[in-house]
């Protein structure tokens, strides 16, 4: 009789890698998602753990893995045999995108625009899809720490490799950036992908309802906390820096400094609320240091090096929030199914208002890996089911008055 061939773990999720990154020659999905799979039992992106692990786990030498590992990360001058070949990072993008949107159920996708630095070696500028309470980097570039220069070129390259094409075009796609990255251009060059921005501006601009002739300062909309105003016109006086838009102006009791958005969407099409989602990507940037995977300790100085192993991160990033996102999504849906249960017996159900997460996803989605592995259950790749965008309660409106002073009072 014939022996049936065992597939390893770490062959099946190659297999995966290899089916959702198609552009991939054999080899550099090998060892991508060797990089990956080594990150998520080690609980860390050091080449060093990684490569024991993987070492231990194969039976092999922990050098030979070692190697293996770092030839991923170099170029191709520094490669060896014949047939050679860098694995090029922009052009995993797209497939990235289409990886995490494959069976997306919502109408809605979020990215997240934002920068983050490793010390004083480099500044990463990522794109990333928001997804329950984290991110997952689909676009990045790393730059060496205090280069002059301007960063629209290389926001333009990330926003040209995420298509629209990739996403299709039944998505409504929001872009969501904090004040320090706004530009007039930055929100040109989202619409121009077919998406629609999501940019928060400093308080001192000033704003032209379309029902009014004079521009009024930012702060005129929001006199205090506790008031939001929303509609369409024209932001800021400079004639060089005029934008025609939608403004979202809401003051959060408790906040120092109100959210004053700009988007294309309609007034009636847009919550300000959604905003405070733009957090998540913090928690995407705290994963792939302390939180998750000690990029703060990497030795490296090259950023074209960084880039590639944030391309290990990123899928690492990537299955631990499938997983763990699949898990929390079932659980919701179990105790929603118990309110449902208590109501139809007639039992009273006292509403309870909904809790923060006590475990993240990317932590539940590391625990059911560990546990599939050390129980011989098969492998779970997970599968992104996105929360509905939040609805709050509208705070009271702002009454417009031409004097901005009779508003402040």
């Amino acid at each position: 009789m014939a022996r049936r061939k065992v597939v390893y773990p770490v062959e099946q999720w190659t297999a995966e890698v290899s089916e959702r990154l198609p552009h991939l020659s054999a080899p550099q999905a090998a060892v991508l998602a060797a990089w990956s799979f080594g990150m998520v039992l080690a609980h860390s992106c050091s080449l060093t753990a990684v490569a024991g692990v993987l070492a231990a786990l194969v039976g092999g030498k922990a050098n030979t893995e070692r190697q293996r590992l770092r030839e991923f990360c170099y170029p191709v001058e520094r490669k060896r045999g014949a047939h050679r070949q860098a694995i090029a990072v922009e052009p995993c993008f797209g497939p990235l995108l289409a990886w995490v949107l494959r069976r997306w159920p919502s109408d809605h996708v979020l990215l997240g625009l934002d920068a983050t630095t490793l010390g004083e070696r480099f500044v990463v500028l990522a794109i990333s899809v928001l997804y329950r309470g984290c991110a997952i980097p689909v676009a990045w570039a790393i730059v060496p720490a205090g280069r002059k220069g301007t960063w629209r070129p290389v926001w333009r390259r990330l926003l040209t490799a995420l298509r629209a094409g990739v996403l299709g075009r039944d998505r409504t796609v929001l872009v969501l950036a904090d004040r320090g990255l706004y530009a007039q251009w930055l929100f040109q060059a989202i619409i121009a992908q077919g998406w629609h921005p999501f940019l928060r501006v400093n308080t001192g601009g000033t704003f032209r309802p379309a029902s009014s002739r004079a521009f009024h300062p930012l702060r005129h909309f929001v006199p205090t906390p506790g008031r939001h105003w929303q509609g369409r016109g024209t932001a800021f006086k400079s004639s060089g820096a005029r934008l025609p838009c939608t403004l979202l102006a809401r003051w959060e009791p408790g906040h120092r400094d109100p959210w004053l958005l700009l988007t294309d969407l309609a007034p009636e099409a847009a919550d300000a609320g959604w905003y405070g989602l733009r957090q998540w990507i913090e928690h995407g940037f705290c994963v792939s240091k302390r939180g998750g995977w000690q990029w703060q300790q990497t030795k490296m100085t090259d950023p074209d090096r960084a880039e590639r192993l944030w391309l290990a991160i990123a899928v690492a990033t990537l299955w631990l929030l499938a997983v763990g996102g699949e898990a929390e999504a079932a659980q919701a849906g179990a105790a929603a199914e118990a309110a449902l249960a208590t109501l139809a017996a007639g039992t009273r159900h006292r509403h309870r208002r909904q809790r923060p997460r006590l475990v993240g996803v990317f932590r539940q989605g590391w625990y059911r890996l560990l546990a599939a592995l050390l129980t011989a259950a098969p492998l779970p790749f997970g599968a992104f089911l996105p929360e509905p965008l939040p609805h709050r309660l509208p705070l009271p409106w702002t009454d417009l008055h031409d004097d901005p002073a009779e508003a402040a009072a």
